[in-house]
């Protein structure tokens, strides 16, 4: 990966020196410099960079100013900040440490000090970075479902649980949708279990498509599904569902699936301050209405009203209005 270095300095000379201390060895494929800590925050704010070399003792804006400007971006936290100065004090040090400085170089420098502990500094970033990396992997390993790429059942239940408690805060209405696949028992003993799993991947694609972006579409078990519907509305949410299910019916599959018509059913419920309910019972709302849906034919949405605990279809109300 290509490397950048920030070398802060008010003196043109000492970034040149600096530069081509560290030039033989290959460590940068970028330098920039700046000539206070102004202009190097600026730097730092529009171009990546891997590691800062900052003189300690500018006009303006000083190495400690600059690693007080750091500190209120907690996103440059992990980014080293070497101090150059030609002042040993060990007080200054100290202080500097303290705010956040990885190092100290003493004034005039050794070539061959400055470019081991830089490369110490470089290699310990990308390690971090690495280990960042593997973190956000394993973060959406462990909320993903491995077959559909949608979110699984246990970051479903975070998430529902989330926006229930914003919307118990703030107000408005949090819906959601439970989706079954009709008969879906019939797809994996015709075609197989492993044609199974490629429908399931489709209608999970799919049910993405229909929905926003910061929705919440996951596998909730077997050939069941859920959607979160931040700030939407029963009414909302019905209209999405009956979306979802023309969707589905009108989607298309190719060999050995060629021919195969599939069909949802749906149940919608919503969760607000006047309505409110746990987490298991607002489930419970959209499972019962989902129930409704597969008894009274398939291939239709369901809802959940607290006043009679369901009204009609969803196709019924959409074909009246």
């Amino acid at each position: 990966m290509p490397s950048s270095v920030l070398i802060i300095d008010d003196s043109a000379a000492i970034r040149k020196q600096i530069i081509k201390a560290l030039e033989p060895y290959g460590l940068f494929t970028c330098y920039h410099e700046a000539e206070d800590g102004l202009a190097g925050f600026k730097k730092f704010l529009s171009s990546p960079v891997d590691i800062v070399l900052c003189d300690l003792e500018m006009p303006l804006i000083d190495g400690f100013k600059f690693l007080g400007m750091l500190k209120g971006r907690p996103e440059f936290q992990d980014v080293p900040v070497i101090l150059l100065t030609s002042v040993n004090d060990q007080i200054m040090k100290t202080r500097g440490l303290e705010q956040g400085a990885s190092d100290y170089i003493t004034k005039p420098f050794d070539h061959e000090e400055l470019t081991a502990r830089v490369r110490i500094h470089l290699k310990l970033k990308k390690l971090q970075d690495e280990l960042k990396r593997a973190n956000k992997l394993l973060l959406e390993l462990s909320n993903t479902d491995q077959l559909t790429g949608l979110y699984n059942r246990r970051y479903m239940m975070e998430s529902l649980d989330k926006e229930m408690q914003r919307t118990l805060r703030k107000g408005g209405n949090t819906s959601l949708i439970l989706l079954d696949i009709d008969h879906f028992k019939r797809v994996n003993d015709r075609f197989g279990h492993l044609q199974g799993d490629a429908v399931l991947q489709k209608i999970a694609l799919q049910l993405q498509k229909e929905l926003r972006s910061y929705d919440c579409a996951a596998r909730y078990g077997g050939e069941e599904f859920v959607a979160i519907l931040p700030d939407s509305s029963l009414q909302d949410a019905v209209f999405v569902a009956d979306r979802i299910r023309r969707a589905v019916q009108a989607t298309r599959f190719s060999a050995p699936l060629v021919g195969l018509t599939l069909t949802v059913s749906l149940g919608v419920a919503s969760f607000s301050q006047e309505h409110p309910s746990t987490i298991d019972g607002f489930i419970k709302q959209a499972d019962d209405a989902l129930y409704r849906a597969k008894d009274n034919g398939r291939n239709r949405v369901e809802c959940h009203t607290p006043e009679n605990g369901g009204i009609p279809s969803a196709e019924t109300e959409l074909h009246t209005r």
